[in-house]
């Protein structure tokens, strides 16, 4: 491909609109260049954001590149399911399902997101320790968003 390929900020820009949203896919043309992006992965299996340069008139895309590190989803991640409102304690004011040094076992509630007026339970996926909380009671949340990270 002849010319600059696309500005790494308007690549940071497009994967960050990956985050934000329940988009799985973005692709630019722009005169005889062609960007794509692609969330790697399901949800729960990682979320990193690749990207692909090529030619608009080329059917086949070039290999991807992993863009930033500190755009994928940290391992042992909890990843939201569903958009909605998430709370880390069952009520207001009470003990918080979990908290950073906890261990908790695997099918154990660890927050509720609450969406179309129903609370659904978050399980945590495996056993291990909460080593971060990534999110704030009452936040609202995003598909494929990580909520909280177990070691």
């Amino acid at each position: 491909m002849s010319g600059v390929l696309f500005d790494p900020e308007s690549i940071r820009t497009l994967a960050a609109i990956l985050r934000e949203t329940a988009l799985t896919e973005i692709e630019l043309v722009e005169g005889d260049r062609r960007i794509r992006l692609v969330r790697a992965g399901a949800a729960g299996q990682g979320g990193a954001v690749t990207a692909q340069h090529a030619p608009a008139a080329s059917p086949a895309p070039m290999p991807a590149e992993v863009i930033a590190a500190e755009e994928a989803v940290p391992p042992g991640a909890v990843i939201s399911p569903m958009v909605g409102i998430a709370y880390l304690a069952p009520e207001p004011g009470a003990t918080p399902f979990v908290t950073v040094g906890r261990t908790v076992t695997a099918g154990q509630t660890v927050l509720l997101i609450e969406a179309m007026k129903t609370f659904n339970q978050i399980k945590a996926p495996h056993a291990g320790t909460v080593t971060r909380i990534l999110i704030a009671s009452g936040e609202p949340v995003e598909y494929a968003q990580p909520l909280l990270v177990i070691e």
